[in-house]
């Protein structure tokens, strides 16, 4: 007879629940596993689209919805929500305790169900640790997460060797690529004629995709950068833009306040609080290129060859492939990155560039080393500070140590 465990996916944002649908698919059809999907964050605010009936209409279950206030655009108001939700997951594990919860990223209501779930001594599997984001307070949070799980599923080499550096034991530390690539090659798009028929907005020709969100380690400069962003595509009037809104992050209502005004009296343009997993990759793969700072410009426009700008320093230190455009949210800086992204000769590079974010082989991969931790039984959450043997002979040898 087997023995089932029970895993907790929480998701708290469309994009990440959009990276997480292979994951879900694969542990929902392998019956060793008894899932436990819980909504939080943005997929519950109405202001951010209330995105939780995109995973219901996708077929699958909601266990729980733990809401969140997200009522406040501003640094105090995402820390004050933090702190309350905190409680709310703890009551939640308290009822229904999982065997492993698994969490992806960086966003802060991930931060309060692992504080819950590792004072619980519950273990958790962390999606995509070790990047670097350094215009974001996700920076920290990612970090704090990675010292809080067990099991560790960076994304690439470099994030890998950044979580061993955090003293994390290399045994439980697995480069298995990043399920975007999972999303992408494993699921059939739409056409351009489908996607436009299904938007109600002609894409035929050259047209963006934009996503522009607050730089959180900046306070006040969202206003001011994304309309720099604005006041850019307005020089490019023949071409379209489609956008998706910013997140619940602090600033991101303003944001999406200046886009609302902005698309109504352009013919030109149209902004969407959420595409849904399916019409995003798909608006992705026939656009000419990506503009903004979502981490997606830089996992997923690789795949399919095409430029991407990504402006200002909320994406700074993360590993980018050589179609990526970095740009400072300075109008004339912006409209040189775009005449560049149209130009045949970036247009060629981006073509072929190298993917550097794994084999779309992720699911299978995270699937695998949770079951056979769980079935092992082999879990033991105590911890000890790992350190390299390579920082060990350098200490010595630095001490004249032989």
């Amino acid at each position: 007879m087997i023995d089932r465990k029970t895993v907790c996916i929480i998701t708290g944002t469309r994009a990440e629940y959009g990276l997480l649908r292979p994951l879900i698919d694969k542990i929902l059809v392998d019956d060793i596993f008894d899932l436990r999907l819980v909504a939080t964050g943005s997929h519950l605010s109405t202001a951010f689209g209330e995105t939780y009936h995109e995973i219901e209409n996708d077929g699958y279950t909601i266990h729980a919805k733990i809401k969140m206030a997200l009522d406040s655009d501003t640094h105090a108001g995402m820390a004050r929500a933090t702190g309350s939700v905190i409680v709310a997951f703890t009551d939640y594990f308290e009822t229904h305790r999982p065997d492993m919860l698994i969490v992806l990223g960086d966003r802060f209501e991930l931060l309060a169900a692992a504080i819950a779930a590792s004072i619980l001594c519950i273990p958790i599997a962390h999606i995509a640790g070790g990047d670097t984001s350094e215009g974001a307070i996700d920076e920290f949070i990612r970090h704090s997460i990675t010292k809080m799980s067990y099991l560790h599923f960076p994304t690439n080499e470099q994030s890998l060797r950044r979580i061993i550096q955090l003293g994390e034991t290399p045994e439980r530390v697995f480069n298995v690529g990043a399920l975007n690539i999972d999303n992408i090659v494993s699921r059939p798009l739409l056409s351009i004629d489908e996607l436009s028929m299904n938007l109600g907005f002609d894409l035929d020709g050259e047209y963006a995709l934009i996503t522009y969100h607050p730089v959180t380690m900046r306070e006040d400069s969202a206003v001011a950068d994304f309309t720099e962003l604005l006041n850019s595509i307005d020089c490019f009037p023949n071409m379209k833009y489609l956008f998706t809104k910013a997140n619940a992050d602090s600033g991101g209502r303003a944001i999406n306040a200046i886009l609302d005004k902005f698309v109504v009296s352009r013919q030109n343009c149209m902004a969407h609080a959420s595409l849904g997993n399916l019409r995003y990759l798909s608006a992705m793969k026939h656009a000419f290129f990506v503009i903004g700072n979502s981490s997606s410009g830089l996992y997923e426009t690789p795949i399919f060859g095409i430029p991407c700008i990504n402006i200002g320093d909320r994406q700074r230190g993360r590993l980018r492939a050589e179609n990526v455009i970095d740009c400072p949210p300075e109008k004339k800086a912006i409209e040189a990155a775009i005449n560049q992204a149209r130009g045949g000769k970036f247009r060629a590079i981006a073509k072929k560039v190298v993917n550097p974010f794994g084999d779309g082989n992720s699911a299978e991969k995270i699937s695998e080393k949770i079951n056979h931790y769980l079935q092992t039984d082999n879990i033991d959450l105590t911890k000890s500070f790992y350190v390299p043997s390579v920082f060990l002979a350098f200490q010595a040898n630095s001490r004249g140590i032989t």
